[in-house]
């Protein structure tokens, strides 16, 4: 049994309504939830009226009702669990570290790596790189980074810029050297200015001023912009071989009009020429 307490009275009628306090005493006999109308009849001697109370359902009740189906995603794609590539490039990294600096003995355990795989762990080769190139482990990139190539894995920039930083940082040149080559005759119209700045940064950085030339010669061939980083170094190559004249006419064509400098806390933007630099 329920008490419901309505906090209505009956209006209408010649019978003055009932009391606030009876109405409230009213009771509802049910053993279910209440949903449906009820009528309080009031009578005198003239008429008869009814007033109508509508009775609202329990709250609970409406939330069930407004609950909808959730919806089941299908995807058409497989979702690679990151974790694992993570642990099967941890264990590359591993298998690397313990190896002798052979050749076959390098990639014979490379090949047993992936022995079960049943395509080629690039994500996890991936991440194997960059984890080497965290820890300044130049030779090991080189390995890695050949065997790849060989597997016909990996060929792209990102591999290519690792593997030439690693050169530079062994001081490998002759191998840079031969990658670039490969890269320029097969990759024509794909070289990124990012690769380009690399191979410049690594003959600047072992004082071969006319690579640099080549390459920026290149670069100009291809279409590709230098980045200010690669102007400073192509007109430092410039100034070495006594190109002066080639170096201002350089300058003048690519090196921005403006420049940044921080003075007293903040970012100031000046022209080159009024600050001589």
């Amino acid at each position: 049994m329920a008490q419901v307490g309505l906090g209505w009275f009956c209006s209408g009628c010649s019978c003055g309504g009932f009391p606030l306090q009876k109405l409230r005493a009213f009771t509802v006999h049910s053993a279910t939830k209440v949903t449906d109308i009820k009528y309080i009849d009031c009578s005198n001697n003239h008429r008869n009226r009814r007033s109508l109370v509508q009775l609202n359902t329990s709250s609970i009740e409406k939330k069930s009702n407004n609950k909808q189906p959730r919806k089941t995603e299908h995807h058409l794609w497989m979702k690679r669990d990151s974790a694992e590539s993570g642990h099967k490039a941890l264990n590359l990294v591993r298998i690397i570290s313990e190896l002798p600096n052979d050749k076959e003995v390098v990639y014979g355990a490379l090949d047993k790596w992936t022995a079960w795989e049943t395509e080629f762990p690039l994500i996890a080769a991936a991440k194997a790189l960059k984890i080497l190139r965290q820890r300044s482990r130049w030779s090991h990139i080189i390995q890695v980074a050949k065997w790849m190539l060989s597997k016909g894995q990996g060929l792209t920039m990102g591999t290519y810029d690792t593997l030439l930083l690693a050169f530079d940082m062994d001081g490998r040149v002759e191998e840079a050297e031969s990658l670039w080559n490969m890269i320029v005759h097969t990759h024509t119209r794909s070289i990124s200015r990012r690769l380009c700045s690399r191979i410049i940064s690594l003959y600047h950085h072992h004082h071969l001023p006319d690579k640099v030339i080549e390459v920026f010669a290149d670069m100009e061939e291809l279409g590709v912009k230098p980045d200010e980083d690669t102007v400073r170094r192509v007109a430092h190559a410039f100034q070495e071989l006594g190109q002066e004249e080639i170096r201002k006419l350089f300058v003048n064509k690519y090196q921005c009009k403006w420049k940044y400098l921080h003075f007293n806390g903040e970012r100031a933007k000046v022209k080159r020429d009024v600050w001589n630099g």
